[in-house]
């Protein structure tokens, strides 16, 4: 039997499954199984206390608008401090808040926690996803991050519909079951390797804190993301209003064709380059809104979520594998903060906007909106990218 030669080593892929890479995975997936249990359940639990169906959209747009605000800033703490530390932080003030939602009956400070929240939110995304890259291969980066982001994933196909189960013994017992699921997370912690970068830090400036390429490319962000935010609030209230069953179907339906895409389509953007994966996904995004909008019942809502489902779940660990590789190691907190608040920009603002078009024009015209901003994404990508390429290539 003859040995590799060094040309077979050379083009071995490096490990990317590993026990960190694990234990890792565990931490998100409790994390998300406990959030995605929280965010769709919310709406319903505020209607009840008497809330409107803006107030409703509210819950999410205001956490999500708090971790935007706050993302870079956690995130380029998580860079000085050390990823592990923060994790565990904003773990433990979640649990504490969770403690509170299951006590308070008041919908403005049900809202206020939801904004508090969304500062530890913050720093849990950013500081998991950094802590990440210094476990995923460079060659493997958005690969690596699709299998990743699957943990949110199996969270999203079982949570919305565990989470309703629970529901209906009443909120109180939802709130500790997510209370315990948030103790299991800062338990995970403990067990995490503590890493920082340990070169010298810039300032903690504006400038230093916010990674000027992600803030370029926002916009793009955003408006992807806008339907996402609209579809995790309201999907549910909207398969309640078509007459369709179960009412989590679009949720549990769009995480099993992220499943299904990223492990066979995950390795494309390293493969055949970041942008050419990008684009044509967030056209698919686009197309899935607009079938929503226009094919209400069961046979649309499912079409749909198909189609999103392969478009955003190729399109977010592909964009951010893009702008990781223009980012430096010391900074990874940053540019994650950075990506954290342009993403949940657009969930915040599309979970309030379409409560409110969909309390004053209905469900098609909120989903029509979202697909016409979505259409948008691919051309603004395409402008800024080729703008930022002038301007690096004048630069040096």
């Amino acid at each position: 039997m003859s040995l590799p030669t060094a040309a077979h080593a050379a083009a071995a892929p490096e490990k990317l499954f590993t026990a960190r890479f694990f234990t890792m995975w565990t931490f998100s997936f409790t994390v998300f199984l406990s959030v995605f249990q929280l965010l769709p359940t919310a709406p319903f639990h505020i209607t009840d206390l008497g809330g409107s169906t803006l107030q409703a959209g509210m819950f999410l747009g205001l956490l999500t608008f708090s971790s935007a605000m706050f993302a870079p800033l956690t995130g380029a703490i998580g860079d000085r401090i050390g990823h592990r530390k923060v994790l565990l932080m904003a773990s433990a003030a979640i649990a504490v808040i969770t403690v509170a939602y299951a006590i308070i009956e008041s919908v403005p400070l049900i809202l206020a926690l939801a904004f508090v929240q969304g500062f530890f939110w913050s720093g849990m995304l950013s500081a998991s996803n950094a802590y990440l890259l210094t476990i995923i291969p460079r060659s493997r980066r958005a690969e690596g991050l699709g299998y990743a982001g699957m943990a949110s994933v199996f969270a999203l196909g079982v949570a919305p519909t565990v989470g309703f189960q629970i529901y209906r013994a009443g909120w109180f017992w939802l709130a500790m079951t997510c209370l315990a699921l948030n103790v299991a997370v800062f338990f995970i912690a403990l067990f995490l390797e503590s890493h920082k970068h340990d070169g010298p830090h810039p300032p903690m400036t504006l400038r230093n804190i916010i990674e000027p390429r992600v803030i370029a490319l926002a916009t793009t962000l955003f408006l992807f993301s806008f339907g996402y935010g609209g579809l995790t609030s309201f999907s549910s209230l909207y398969a309640d209003a078509a007459g369709v069953t179960p009412r989590g179907i679009y949720l549990t339906t769009l995480a099993a064709a992220i499943l299904l895409a990223r492990p066979t389509l995950g390795h494309m953007g390293d493969r055949y380059g970041y942008k050419r994966v990008f684009v044509p996904c967030t056209v698919l995004v686009a197309i899935a809104l607009g079938i929503l909008a226009t094919t209400p019942g069961l046979t649309g809502m499912v079409i749909s979520a198909l189609t999103f489902g392969v478009g955003f779940g190729l399109a977010h660990p592909t964009f951010t594998a893009y702008v990781m590789a223009h980012v430096s190691d010391a900074r990874r907190g940053a540019a994650f903060g950075t990506i954290i608040a342009a993403f949940d920009t657009g969930i915040g603002t599309g979970s309030t906007t379409m409560g409110w078009l969909i309390q004053h024009w209905g469900y098609a015209v909120a989903f029509g909106v979202a697909a016409v901003l979505a259409a948008c994404a691919a051309p603004y990508f395409i402008a800024i990218d080729r703008r930022l390429e002038r301007m690096e290539a004048r630069a040096g």
